[in-house]
Order: structure tokens, then sequence, then C-alpha cells
């Protein structure tokens, strides 16, 4: 385990490595858009855009599915830009930088499923269901989360008994309630992931988000998951401490670095 463990953390690396490279070569001209960079990304990892229905939301993905018989690697998007300011809800939570999405195109697996949070490049008219309290107190509800594991399955479905690795960039550790609620996690990773909001919100001395699940409370749930989770030391939105203990919370099988 401890040996495998470190080849997928040198081969993680790599590729966060490659998504500094994507992020800085041929993705800083003149295009402002948001979407206009999450196309190149995705054009970069050959990743072809869809709209999934997945009540109570339109989810935009971002798909590469060519083998049957390989692991189904998903990734989830950030909060993206979830706050205006300290007070006031953004408009639209759209990343400026699709950070979970430029991980998705790094990745050289067979079927790979970016998946944005509810909302984002979505144009919100298309679903009633895009209120701002979906991006900023309950963008961890129980309806996102399941709304998350919907679109899931429904790619699942077409690698039929195939296991998942499962990628959470900073709010996309929302990926850990994914976990508590399915079968077939072959490994559980998180990048700069809020594995604790409450722990995080109190930090930062802003309101706490009641409506939405918290990760650290399923730690124990997943603790038979193998689980990798990345952070840094001069991270200032989710510290490096909130990893280490949700690490220390999950037992062997979760490793933080």
């Amino acid at each position: 385990m401890a040996a495998a463990s470190a080849m997928l953390s040198r081969a993680f690396l790599a590729a966060c490595s490659m998504l500094l490279l994507l992020l800085s070569t041929g993705l800083t001209g003149c295009h402002s858009d948001p979407r206009y960079h999450a196309e190149q990304l995705a054009l970069r990892g050959d990743l072809h855009h869809e709209t999934l229905w997945v009540a109570p939301f339109r989810l935009t993905t971002y798909v590469r599915i060519t083998r049957v018989d390989r692991p189904l690697h998903v990734y989830i998007e950030g909060d993206g830009r979830a706050w205006r300011d300290r007070y006031r809800a953004s408009r639209y939570p759209m990343p400026r930088r699709a950070m979970g999405l430029a991980l998705a195109a790094a990745d050289t697996a067979a079927n790979v499923v970016y998946l944005a949070r509810p909302c984002q490049f979505t144009p919100v008219e298309h679903t009633s269901a895009c209120r701002s309290e979906y991006w900023t107190d309950k963008r961890f509800a129980p309806d996102v989360v399941a709304s998350m594991d919907a679109a899931i399955s429904h790619y699942l479905r077409q690698l039929p008994g195939q296991s998942v690795v499962l990628t959470g960039y900073s709010g996309g550790g929302v990926a850990v309630l994914i976990a508590a609620r399915r079968k077939g996690i072959a490994l559980l990773r998180t990048v700069a992931g809020n594995l604790d909001h409450v722990a995080v919100n109190r930090l930062h001395r802003v309101a706490l988000m009641p409506d939405s699940l918290n990760p650290a409370d399923v730690a124990n749930e997943i603790a038979a998951v193998p689980q990798l989770h990345f952070s840094g030391d001069t991270d200032r939105i989710v510290p490096s401490v909130i990893a280490h203990f949700f690490c220390c919370w999950c037992g062997a099988r979760c490793r933080c670095a």
C-alpha cells in the first residue's frame, strides 16, 4: 500500500506540474473570458463539453471516455467566484481559472470526467435552482451532493463494473461527501481541499453554513477508502492543518502530502 501510494503521489504531483504549465502557456493572452480558458484547457486534454441534467441542476461537464475496461477518473471543481467581497455573493460562480478542469486535462487516463459545480459555466437562466445560496451557504447541501453523485452514476453506466478515482479541488472537497455515499471508490484525492468548512469558516471569521454537510463529519465512514490529500504549507485559504486533522480522523489508509 505504501509503495503504491508513493507512486500515485509522484504521478499526481507530475500532473499538478503540468497543470501549472497549462495555465501559464498559451492561456494568458488577451482573452479574459473564463469560458474561453475552460474551452482551451478542455481542448488540450481532448475533453468534450456536455450539459447534464441531474435534478435540480443542469451541470456542465467535460468528458473523455475511450475504454470500457478502465476506471473512471472524476474531477470536481472548486467554489469558483462564490463571493464578490466578504459580504456580498457573486452574481455568477464561474471560476476565472478552472483549476479542477486543468487537473482533468492533465490526466492521461482513458476515461476522464470533469464536473463543474452547480451553476458554473451554465447560464443561470437555464435552471431555477441557480440561486446564490447554492454557491454560498448551501454549496455542500444534500441536494448538491446528490446531484453530483448522480452525475458520476450517469457516466459509470457507460463503464459497467468499473471503479472511480475521485479528485476534488478546493471546495471540490465535496468529493469526500460523495465518496461516503457510494461504493467502488478506488482512490479519493483532494488538492487544497476544504475538508472541514466549519473550521475554515471559523478561521476566516465568516458565517458558518448550517445548510451544508461537512466532509469532516464523514471521515470515519470513508476510513476504508484509500486517500491522498494534497495541501500547501503557505495556503492561507485552506491551511494544511485542515488536511492533517482530516487524515488523523480517517486513519491508516489516508495520507497527506
